[in-house]
């Protein structure tokens, strides 16, 4: 685009200036009215955080999103540069992205000085507007405010002079958005040092009489105060954010899903005629939202820490993963996950929850196959009757059972589905549900094991049926 390149063009243009609060509240009616996304990619948001975060871009105040790990709050933040022009005017040079018009440093003033009209002039995009820093308890005043640099000063410049000094990230970021994320893990005296910036826009090195009008938008996040191990707000200065914004994990299972549909890795790539393709039926996903949902509820595990979405989606891959493990070496292709492929979610789950307790040897492990247990169960009783099953424990009871596992080939899960009527009967009447047509039209026989071995699980959780686990084999008998 053809944009002045010089301070007398700028002038000439009619450009003016407004502070970067204005800026992204003019920016946001304007989405508002157009009914344009505030976010890209924020689900379940809608009605409880979204307008959270407008009221706070219409009263021009500083944020601080607060919410467990894994609740997008960073994702929001970095996506607050949505609001602001495409890109805005900065004198040439400058590292405060001085505005041409009004310039604050003295490096600033004093190129305006020498050349006039004919200051050079450049253009910042939004993207350039934004800068983070994550809080670690060695972040200093002089990373986040600036310090004396000793270079300069040996270059020949006098220690007073505001031109030997070096600026940190806050006034790096005039004009724009300055991000400090996980902010309960800086030092209290570094944000005793935020007051000024939050309250009166300026900043002060080394005690120098130096006073530079900071134009900014300063947002936060955080987990909540309680959180074990972690630091704390100071009063004074959460007192000084304008807006402190709670966010939330799924409220329902269907977001949650959404959620990890969205971020999950399920597309595999993979160059023609190799490589199988992963057919991942809808049940066996509310499996893996209903562990995570319950994992939040559950007392063996630290809900301060909380229950990342981070763990869904990696389950997610994870289940598919095995999956496709299982296509590769059985040459079956398209695979469907099963029931037994869950055993191998333990991987992707570990670290992912905090135990309350001393973890002995095993014990994560534990806490996590009940978890899938209890996800199974309420799967199945919200799909199914258990005393509808009767007939079939009791063709059980006479000795019978069922042979299951990852490795096995779904060919041969039919074959013995056909010496069990009752089953079959079951998984037929469940695979012509409109959600699963789609699948059973690709891969009838997969999904047919997967059916199986939901039912089958379904049964031994509700305890109807035993279940004896050796090596990669799953038998299921009365």
């Amino acid at each position: 685009m053809n944009r002045p390149r010089t301070l007398a063009e700028l002038r000439a243009s009619g450009w003016q200036p407004i502070p970067v609060k204005d800026e992204m509240r003019k920016n946001l009616i304007r989405k508002l009215q157009k009914g344009e996304p505030l976010f890209d990619g924020i689900i379940g948001y809608d009605d409880t955080v979204l307008p959270q975060v407008q009221n706070a871009i219409l009263s021009k105040h500083d944020m601080l999103f607060l919410g467990l790990r894994g609740q997008a709050k960073t994702r929001m933040l970095r996506q607050l540069t949505h609001m602001l022009d495409d890109a805005i005017p900065v004198i040439a040079g400058s590292e405060v992205n001085d505005n041409p018009l009004h310039p604050l440093s003295r490096y600033a003033k004093d190129v305006v000085a020498k050349h006039g009209d004919q200051t050079p002039i450049d253009w910042i995009g939004r993207d350039q507007r934004y800068h983070e820093k994550l809080a670690t308890p060695d972040v200093t005043i002089a990373d986040l405010i600036g310090e004396i640099d000793m270079i300069k000063h040996a270059e020949g410049r006098y220690l007073s002079s505001e031109l030997t000094m070096h600026f940190g990230l806050i006034p790096r970021s005039n004009r724009g958005i300055f991000c400090m994320n996980e902010l309960p893990d800086l030092a209290a005296k570094i944000q005793v040092g935020l007051f000024n910036v939050l309250e009166e826009r300026d900043i002060q090195i080394r005690g120098y009489p130096v006073r530079l009008e900071l134009d900014l938008c300063l947002v936060f996040s955080a987990n909540p105060e309680d959180y074990t191990n972690r630091g704390r707000i100071v009063t004074p200065l959460k007192d000084r954010i304008g807006s402190v914004i709670r966010t939330h994990y799924p409220l329902t299972r269907d977001a949650g899903i959404a959620i990890t549909d969205a971020n999950a890795w399920t597309a595999r790539d993979h160059a023609e005629g190799e490589g199988v393709r992963v057919l991942t039926p809808p049940f066996m996903k509310e499996i893996l939202e209903e562990m995570a949902r319950l994992a939040r509820g559950n007392p063996a595990i630290n809900q301060q820490s909380g229950v990342s979405v981070r763990m869904s989606i990696a389950n997610l891959e994870n289940l598919i993963s095995n999956a496709e493990r299982r296509g590769l070496l059985l040459g079956e292709n398209p695979v469907v996950p099963r029931i037994s492929d869950l055993a191998y979610l333990a991987a992707s789950t570990r670290g992912k929850i905090e135990l309350n307790l001393t973890e002995d040897d095993g014990q994560e492990d534990k806490v996590i196959a009940k978890l899938l247990g209890e996800a199974v169960k309420n799967l199945f009783e919200a799909q199914f009757d258990a005393k509808h099953f009767r007939p079939l424990v009791e063709w059980f009871e006479g000795g019978k059972s069922f042979l299951t596992g990852d490795r096995l080939a779904s060919k041969d899960y039919l074959r013995r589905l056909n010496e069990i009527p009752l089953l079959k009967k079951e998984v037929a009447s469940f695979v012509q549900r409109p959600e699963l047509q789609p699948l059973a039209a690709d891969a009838g026989e997969a999904l047919a094991a997967s059916v199986a071995e939901f039912i089958l699980e379904g049964l031994h959780v509700e305890n109807r049926l035993n279940k004896y686990v050796k090596g990669g084999e799953i038998v299921f008998k009365r």
